[in-house]
């Protein structure tokens, strides 16, 4: 049984992390951790912290992981470079497994976006559309990151000078080579993510919609589970799944 502790536990990813975590017979929560509490209290006698807090505190999770030799798993997104940098390097240290979505049916996703991409050649435009509930607090999302992430590697094209959020003006015609991304908010949208490829004559969409959030908490409690029998590295959570 592997023992974890969930870090931001009285979020909304928290308390079903907590909730899926009760029922599943090869985890043992032994302590939810939030704002006020300290972790240096009880991480000795964990395998394993699940961090689903804010991006600001990560990094000292990481790095309090790491001394004490335990698997972390992160769901947190919004990091800063600097951080992503810091984080990364103590995959030498610790197994950690860093995804923007720990949902099965997400990755899978990923996988086929990929797939598609390949496939479809560059006569296809592409955009990505996610929508989240109005509480969210970043955008875009981490998976419509991820999806265009992959998008721009198959295309082998820069992410950064060809990413485009929305659009308002006289903008001009669409280039060949520019991904949209289109980020919606409202209501109580747990996450939706659809790819778009659009040709002459046909259109091409990769649509996921999440109607719970235990989807994702199961996802990172396998994952979890899975970390804490890896040598030290970076993985994701197709690594997790055997979609590599």
């Amino acid at each position: 049984m592997t023992k974890v502790i969930i870090n931001g536990s009285k979020g909304r990813m928290g308390k079903a992390l907590l909730r899926c975590g009760e029922i599943n017979p090869d985890i043992e929560i032994i302590a939810g951790i939030d704002v006020g509490d300290d972790l240096n209290n009880v991480i000795n006698n964990a395998d394993a912290v699940i961090e689903f807090s804010f991006h600001d505190v990560t990094r000292n999770i990481a790095e309090l992981c790491s001394k004490n030799k335990k698997a972390l798993v992160i769901g947190t997104t919004g990091h800063t470079d600097e951080d992503k940098a810091a984080i990364t390097e103590l995959k030498s240290q610790i197994p950690i497994v860093w995804a923007s979505n720990f949902s099965t049916g997400v990755n899978t996703l990923f996988w086929l976006t990929r797939k598609a991409t390949e496939v479809l050649g560059t006569e296809f435009d592409l955009e990505v559309v996610e929508m989240h509930h109005r509480l969210k607090k970043d955008a875009p999302s981490g998976t419509a990151t991820t999806l265009s992430e992959i998008l721009a590697e198959v295309r082998q094209v820069s992410i950064e000078k060809e990413i485009r959020h929305g659009r308002q003006g006289i903008v001009g015609e669409r280039t060949d080579s520019e991904i949209g991304m289109h980020s919606l908010r409202g209501g109580d949208v747990v996450g939706d993510h659809t790819v778009v490829y659009a040709g002459n004559g046909e259109r091409l969409e990769l649509t996921h919609k999440a109607a719970s959030r235990n989807t994702f908490a199961n996802g990172a409690l396998r994952a979890a589970a899975w970390a804490c029998s890896q040598p030290p590295g970076l993985y994701s959570m197709e690594d997790v799944l055997g979609l590599e």
